[in-house]
């Protein structure tokens, strides 16, 4: 008898470490996220995402959201945080994910930067320019060759990673590169910025980038997504309405320096680009996940899906992109508090 007992014992000590060990890996998550600066990017760096939600976080960092995708597609990366080109790309082949917040807007931290002699958009005309494959910041560059009328024999657009963009401006290789930071504060030592995101999302061709997950850890871990919403939601709301705790020498700013490179002064310049994400009501409006099929995310993935399609980027656009924006997640995080 005592050895029975000791072997049962035994067994159900197997069994709970066996259940342990299940919940645990029920509870690891990969997360993706890219250069520059964002104010969420602190909890990145002091673990404070993983210290208060209780999981294992694996963050991995990427030089563009098609990489990202890429990521997803293998099903190494569950969630990441992408511009609008590559996430309409991604769900017009088939992608599952949806997207649960919008983490930036059209502003001043993507911008196309060229050669002092250009002087205006025209004048792109038999250059040779540069983006990211599939970014935002390539919809974008060839969103204004098109508003200008200038097709792709009279200029030659080169998709390469930022990195490479960096290297063939400073060999003199290119005339002018659409680029987010680091790559834009580098560029801008001695080039000039001939348009804004924001100026060309006013001139017919608006972008944003959203935190996307995939469909099935939705589905298994909801509470988790709203309450990673939250806390990147928190972030956001201390940068607008602290400054104190993001200046050049605040611990904020030190930490994202740390975690992405550049000094604290630069990023403190690459996180104004953060001031016009919207809140959590914004966000869960038509104007951006709200409203289905009416939504704005529906509506932008849309219209850059068939800019895409006319740049044989895609091979069809869908009916409707109103499943991929989900705003149930940024809803429930207004009930919650850091």
């Amino acid at each position: 008898m005592k050895k029975l007992l000791v072997a049962a014992l035994a067994g159900l000590s197997f069994a709970m470490s066996l259940s342990a060990a299940s919940a645990a890996e029920d509870k690891k998550v990969v997360i993706a996220y890219q250069t520059g600066s964002v104010p969420y990017f602190v909890g990145i760096a002091n673990g404070d995402f993983a210290k208060k939600t209780g999981w294992d976080i694996e963050f991995r960092r990427f030089n563009s959201g098609a990489e990202i995708f890429a990521a997803i597609a293998s099903g190494d990366v569950q969630i990441g945080d992408v511009g609008s080109s590559p996430f309409a790309a991604a769900v017009s082949r088939g992608v599952d994910v949806k997207g649960f917040f919008i983490s930036f807007v059209s502003g001043d931290g993507e911008a196309l930067v060229v050669r002092p002699d250009i002087q205006t958009p025209a004048d792109l005309k038999g250059k040779k320019l540069a983006a990211a494959p599939v970014s935002t910041d390539h919809y974008q560059l060839l969103a204004v060759l098109k508003q200008e009328g200038i097709s792709e024999s009279e200029a030659q657009v080169i998709a390469i990673p930022q990195p490479e963009i960096v290297a063939a401006w400073k060999r003199g290789d290119i005339d002018g590169a659409f680029v987010w930071d680091p790559a834009l504060t580098e560029l801008k030592k001695d080039g000039k910025v001939l348009l804004t995101s924001g100026e060309v999302a006013k001139r017919g061709a608006p972008t944003f980038s959203a935190i996307v997950a995939t469909g099935p850890f939705l589905q298994e871990h909801p509470d988790f997504i709203t309450q990673y919403a939250d806390l990147v939601d928190g972030y956001f709301r201390s940068y607008a309405t602290d400054a104190a705790a993001w200046s050049a020498d605040s611990e904020n700013v030190k930490l994202i320096s740390n975690l992405q490179g550049g000094t604290p002064e630069n990023v403190v310049e690459q996180l104004k680009a953060t001031v016009g994400v919207p809140t959590l009501d914004e966000q869960t409006s038509d104007k951006w996940l709200g409203g289905g099929e009416n939504s704005g995310v529906a509506k932008i993935l849309k219209d850059t899906a068939y800019f895409l399609k006319d740049q044989k980027k895609i091979t069809a656009v869908k009916d409707s992109y109103g499943e991929f924006a989900d705003p149930q997640y940024a809803e429930a995080a207004k009930t919650l508090s850091n």
